[in-house]
């Protein structure tokens, strides 16, 4: 609508950008419990998307028995190790209680172990920290740890409380992972005409390579963080390790974080060591030698199945994205940088298509 002296009418124009953004603003609002569970349920179900068709075609095209496979899949992925984790810190309870007690009146022996002192260019070092330990004493060092206790038990209390939400989130996302299964198409659809209005066949090449992205990510590090996790809880288990599964449960969460299972398995061997099991330490360093492996060449090769994209473009995506937002960053951050990258691409290819039909027609 024209304004009387041939312009437009700006302030109609305002009121209903205006009225629009608080529109968009609200229903972001309203959705904001559901953002997070959301954006997790797109990204398994993405990168699962090829899994659930294949077992709808083993049911015989039936789609509700692939849904009710895959969501049982989700609920052991997602409940069963939460699950797994209370029940075994309630049932070790007492033993983590006996830990404590002994951890206060213990006092590091007169001399180290021998092999302590052969550790190279840390064997040194070591070696004056337990002559200090020694001497101090952790008796003697409580009363220095007392300010930190009260923080500390305070950030407990608050982390176990949050276990029900952390449970009623998993659960939300394979709820809504299960809505998207069974109208999985009419989201893809909806997706792909919104990127076609937004930017013609390029936007809906966006989607695609979005999805490529996800499936590369979720192949190349969610199956080498399961393998990492499998090999090395199972060196673990076969070396006695006290809370094995715990720990198998917290070295994937490590590897899926790029940062690797080494954290926890070093001081496993050296619990090893200490023990006089050099045998098992020594089963231990080989585990972890072939687990950090696995991440240089697993990796890389899962990640150029899943999505035709540089892997350094991958790996920074990841990284950056885990550092910017989080968890569900490390889907989000590649799908962004490899969007970008490939507008970006094609804005430079047309200008190079551009610049001879220029000279032509000059």
């Amino acid at each position: 609508m024209a304004a009387p002296g041939g312009g437009r009418d700006l302030a109609r124009i305002t009121f209903g950008v205006l009225t629009i953004g608080l529109l968009l603003a609200g229903t972001l609002w309203v959705l904001r419990p559901f953002l997070g569970p959301t954006i997790w349920a797109a990204m398994l179900v993405v990168a699962s998307w090829p899994l659930m068709r294949r077992a709808e075609r083993l049911f015989g095209n039936r789609r509700f028995w692939a849904v009710a496979l895959m969501t049982l899949l989700l609920l052991l992925l997602f409940v069963v190790p939460l699950a797994a984790t209370i029940v075994t810190i309630v049932g070790n309870a007492d033993r983590l209680v006996d830990w404590a007690r002994l951890a206060a009146a213990w006092r590091p022996a007169e001399q180290p172990p021998p092999w302590l002192r052969t550790l190279p260019v840390i064997g040194g070092a070591l070696e004056a920290l337990w002559a200090q330990l020694r001497a101090l004493g952790l008796d003697e060092m409580l009363p220095r740890l007392t300010p930190y206790a009260g923080e500390a038990t305070r950030w407990f209390v608050r982390e176990v409380g949050s276990l029900g939400v952390v449970l009623f989130q998993f659960l939300l996302t394979v709820a809504i992972a299960a809505v998207l299964y069974a109208r999985g198409e009419q989201a893809a659809d909806m997706a792909r005409r919104f990127a076609r209005r937004l930017g013609a066949a390029r936007g809906e090449a966006a989607v695609q390579l979005a999805g490529d992205a996800i499936r590369g990510v979720a192949l190349g590090v969610g199956v080498t963080a399961v393998v990492q996790a499998v090999v090395s809880g199972l060196g673990l288990a076969l070396a006695g390790i006290p809370f094995a599964g715990l720990l198998t449960a917290v070295m994937f969460m490590l590897c899926i974080a790029h940062v690797g299972p080494l954290p926890v398995l070093v001081p496993a061997i050296g619990w090893a060591f200490y023990e006089g099991r050099s045998g098992w330490a020594i089963f231990l360093i080989v585990i972890a030698a072939v687990a950090a492996t696995i991440d240089n060449v697993l990796k890389p090769l899962l990640i150029r199945m899943g999505a035709d994209l540089p892997l350094l473009l991958i790996f920074a995506g990841v990284v950056g994205g885990l550092l910017a937002f989080g968890l569900v960053g490390i889907f989000v951050g590649p799908v962004v940088l490899a969007v970008a990258y490939k507008l970006l691409d094609d804005w430079m290819s047309d200008e190079a298509a551009e610049a001879p039909a220029d000279d032509e027609s000059s």
